[in-house]
């Protein structure tokens, strides 16, 4: 179900969304967070797509913010005005989605429209899946949220804005490029395991400025203590791991395709799925824990940390 609202108020979208409800026969609200995804008209339908996908696991409401900007003399002439589109039952995944559109001075006091829309009591993750701001945890909309999710591969100098990342990084706040890396690091924690020998040299191959594996690098440096060395490939993504150690390489190395090869000094070679997951499922692994993700922190900054991988 859809209803569209123009010209419209905060409390005039909340009475749509408990009418919508009743309309589909079930008022009660059992959603576990809210999610807030700021974003533009290119990147909304996939992000929203994305959302609804993820709420199969997370049911949350799904509050979509647009800023329509001026382009024109007449577009800025257009005076502040709020609309939105609220959308609940088949047309929401398993929970309830409203998009707000801002125009003219609405835009920059968009925090101010979607606090009376948080549900009471519930976690905030506010998600920009194109550009975001500097400093997340002091934009008015990160501000609310207790986790903000940001995107590396979206920009288009992912290594400068990494190290504006590195320089303004507070609790709560992740990546998406980190995200993709959690297959890779599961399966490298598990093959040191199984090797248990020390590790003298690494090194990380992926195509050319690739965020992911920048990050990768600089986790690998930070709790082995080791050099890193970045080896530029075709990819796509990241293609390959290899740690150096006295009995032989540990090497995995995934060329293409969703299988990788897992290889450990004086054991036969072994195929892993690996595969590149689409972003509702990172959002969905983001949405599993809201605690600070202090290994992040550390590949952010390449800092040395204790323990072993």
């Amino acid at each position: 179900m859809k209803i569209d609202l123009t010209d419209t108020t905060a409390s005039k979208i909340n009475k749509a969304l408990v009418e919508g409800r009743r309309a589909i026969g079930t008022p009660a609200v059992g959603m576990v967070l809210t999610m807030v995804i700021v974003t533009d008209e290119e990147n909304a339908y996939d992000a929203i797509r994305a959302a609804e996908e993820a709420s199969h696991e997370h049911p949350s409401r799904t509050l979509v913010v647009i800023k329509r900007h001026a382009r024109t003399p007449r577009d800025r002439a257009v005076p502040s005005r709020l609309d939105a589109e609220v959308r609940v039952g088949a047309d929401a995944g398993t929970g309830e989605t409203v998009v707000l559109r801002t125009y003219g001075e609405t835009s920059e006091h968009a925090d101010s429209v979607v606090l009376p829309l948080l549900l009471p009591d519930a976690p905030v993750v506010v998600w920009w899946p194109g550009e975001a701001p500097e400093n997340p945890s002091k934009d008015p909309l990160g501000a609310l949220a207790q986790r903000r999710i940001t995107d590396l591969y979206a920009v288009a100098d992912p290594f400068r804005v990494l190290e504006t990342r590195a320089r303004t990084y507070a609790p709560g706040d992740t990546d998406l490029a980190w995200t993709r890396l959690t297959p890779w690091r599961s399966m490298l924690a598990a093959a040191l395991d199984q090797s248990r020998t020390e590790v003298i040299s690494a090194a990380v191959e992926a195509e050319e400025e690739n965020p992911a594996a920048e990050l990768l690098a600089r986790w690998l440096r930070a709790r082995l203590g080791v050099t890193v060395e970045r080896v530029v490939t075709r990819g796509p993504v990241v293609t390959a791991v290899r740690l150096g150690t006295a009995d032989g390489d540990i090497v995995i190395d995934r060329p293409e395709g969703p299988l990788a090869t897992l290889s450990l000094p004086g054991q036969p070679s072994r195929t892993l799925a690996l595969k590149v997951r689409p972003t509702s499922d990172l959002i969905a692994e983001e949405l599993r824990r809201l605690d600070a993700d202090e290994m992040y922190a550390v590949a952010l900054r390449g800092a040395p940390a204790e323990g072993t991988v």
